[in-house]
């Protein structure tokens, strides 16, 4: 059994937004950390200096690679870990529940290789009970017994693609083990290199807690979605509205609407939790529900306000140049998961636009469940002064929002971030 103080060695399965960024931070604390993946290009480029995400440079991963860091495919490395993180994506399933496919398989080859004495610690977002019901039994089917032999808990990934403030080391970890032996350990172990761990009462209450985090966001953020609607028709500059409430220096927290939500977490995690209690229940999680119900339509209300505002100017949809500003899920990344863009463009071709679109993060797109990619423009300036209408989807900092409330012919602004002007409409 390796002592707690003696952790040598760490690998990292999944090399992704969570997995790269957890193995860089570890090697920095002086571990041999090997990150683990599927895919070989991803390998070779890791291993070759070039990184793939959008938080971590080619130099941090320079430096990563200096202080003990290499990719791999190879499986066996994990013979040789102290400790194995799990950062794998847990998509929705056709069902709506978690697709739990690559936990498994990473679950299945640590109960091969796992030597005892190990710590396994899962860090994909799923439901309660996932840890317990679902990874224990695959690692330990060799005959381990958790919090003797192997150690083994969950600790809620908290990566926040694109936030300069906020990294692994200064991020609270939270961490539930099956037992409180794997609690213990895998606390020891994150202390390491996080600055803050908290200890939770167990794996149930740890998987809860991320879920609770995405929901609280989901709900909030559809608040104000409906809200938009309404106060439109009622003539109410909703965001003035919020910057006022958020006066109050206690008992609020400011979300503000736009033209819907991406990512993983918001938009999926919560109907884990929905999943699970209507599974395990037989009732439904209804404010979940409602929820996505409201942000599922945000970007389709973003469409119907572009037929509008092309009419008042006696223009059709069918047939109007439509440029699209910052298509992906988030400001100054290029992460496209679940982003409001995909929606809004399948809705304004079916409608009959001509659509073309500019980001600086994404070369080429083609909007998911569609089966056209879409035209980029190289200049968005000009491009807007052409358009019958831009789309403001994604406020990038490379905007000039001043140019181009401007410049442009008209503009429907869903982050409310441009100054007042002829041509400008808020959504």
């Amino acid at each position: 059994m390796v002592p707690e103080h003696d952790l040598k060695t760490l690998v990292v399965v999944g090399q992704g937004y969570v997995g790269l960024p957890m193995a860089l931070r570890a090697a920095q604390s002086g571990l041999e950390v090997f990150g683990l993946d599927t895919h070989e290009q991803t390998v070779r480029d890791l291993n070759a200096g070039r990184s793939h995400i959008d938080d971590v440079s080619d130099d941090e991963l320079a430096a990563g690679l200096a202080s003990g860091f290499q990719a791999t495919t190879d499986p066996e490395v994990i013979s040789r870990a102290d400790v194995v993180l799990v950062c794998v994506p847990t998509p929705l399933s056709a069902d709506g529940g978690p697709d739990l496919n690559a936990v498994e398989r990473a679950a299945e080859v640590i109960g091969r290789h796992l030597r005892p004495g190990a710590l396994a610690i899962l860090e994909s977002t799923t439901y309660p009970g996932t840890t317990e019901e679902v990874f224990t039994p695959l690692v330990t089917a060799g005959g381990l017994v958790v919090g003797e032999d192997v150690f083994i808990a969950f600790s809620p990934e908290r990566i926040d693609p694109g936030n300069d403030t906020y990294g692994v080391r200064n991020t609270p970890k939270v961490v539930g083990g099956i037992t409180p032996a794997c609690t213990e350990r895998a606390a020891a172990f994150y202390s390491r290199f996080v600055d803050t761990v908290v200890p939770a009462k167990g794996a149930r209450e740890a998987e809860m807690s991320k879920l609770i985090e995405n929901t609280f966001r989901h709900v909030n953020i559809a608040l104000v979605n409906e809200m938009l609607r309404f106060s439109h028709e009622l003539d109410i500059d909703l965001w003035n509205a919020i910057d006022c409430a958020e006066t109050k220096p206690f008992g609020y927290m400011a979300f503000r609407p736009g033209p819907g939500v991406g990512g993983h977490c918001i938009p999926i995690d919560p109907s884990y939790l929905s999943h699970r209690v209507k599974a395990r229940l037989g009732y439904s999680f209804r404010m979940v529900e409602l929820a996505e119900e409201i942000n599922t339509a945000a970007p389709l209300y973003v469409a119907s306000r572009v037929r509008d505002a092309l009419n008042d100017a006696r223009k059709a949809v069918n047939g109007a140049r439509v440029l699209l500003l910052g298509v992906t899920y988030k400001a100054n990344i290029s992460d496209r998961r679940e982003s409001p863009a995909d929606p809004l463009a399948r809705r304004l071709a079916a409608w009959g636009a001509d659509i073309s679109y500019h980001d600086p993060f994404v070369p080429r797109w083609q909007p998911r469940g569609s089966e056209v990619e879409l035209a980029s423009v190289d200049d968005a300036l000009a491009a807007a002064a052409e358009a019958d209408i831009t789309v403001l989807v994604q406020a990038h900092r490379q905007y000039d929002v001043a140019r181009l409330a401007a410049e442009a012919r008209l503009v429907l602004d869903t982050r409310s971030v441009l100054p007042d002007g002829a041509a400008v409409i808020r959504l």
